[in-house]
């Protein structure tokens, strides 16, 4: 089973929805067209991944398995590369990066 059809069925089952009721809701004509996708048989093309990630609240990229938790997830310190952030090309004041640290820290 694919990231995809894991991510796919774990959403569904955390709506408590069925897999018709999915199907219905992205307007396929077929229950069985969207259990493919979740047992990993068929992959939806690119207007139904978007239409998936409407409906489960989630981005396209996380059902593609491009995201990975926060926790997983490395980071830059802008300390590091100071060209990392710009602003029309030009480098951000030691000022300017400070309100970004804050910001992507929630404060």
């Amino acid at each position: 089973m694919s990231l995809f059809s894991e991510r796919l069925t774990n959403l569904r089952e955390a709506n408590s929805w069925s897999k018709t009721y999915v199907a219905k809701q992205i307007g396929l004509s077929s229950m069985q067209t969207y259990a493919n996708w979740e047992y990993g048989r068929t992959e939806p093309d690119f207007s139904n991944v978007t239409k998936l990630a409407n409906l489960f609240g989630v981005t396209t990229d996380y059902l593609l398995g491009r995201t990975v938790p926060d926790e997983d997830r490395n980071t830059a310190d802008l300390a590091d590369d100071d060209t990392i952030f710009t602003y029309k090309g030009q480098p951000l004041s030691d000022d300017d990066k400070e309100i970004i640290r804050r910001l992507m820290n929630g404060k």
